[in-house]
């Protein structure tokens, strides 16, 4: 499988922007097949890094409402990404 198949986007809140700066992980949404030494091996070689440990999740979509009608958003899996010390990931550096 294609590393950039294994990750689709970055995860970016005000939680992950703490996890961040204080602990050096990092959270991405990834392909709901891949498990962990794949989604590790697919950060390494996409971002030239080194990963520590790799944790991953399965989220549940949420229930919307519009009107009426109910709706449900897609079921998906992030992966929580520790780098090792000295390593670090920018998504933003020309901003």
């Amino acid at each position: 499988m294609n590393p950039y198949d294994i990750i689709k986007r970055p995860v970016i809140t005000e939680k992950t922007n703490i996890q961040k700066e204080d602990c050096n992980q990092v959270t991405f949404e990834v392909d709901r097949r891949a498990n962990r030494v794949e989604i590790a091996r697919a950060i390494e070689s996409i971002f030239n890094v080194k990963v520590a440990k790799t944790r991953t999740a399965q989220v549940k979509g949420k229930i919307k409402r519009r009107g009426r009608i109910l709706g449900k958003r897609k079921d998906w899996k992030k992966a929580i990404v520790s780098l090792m010390p000295g390593e670090r990931i920018d998504f933003f550096e020309g901003v």
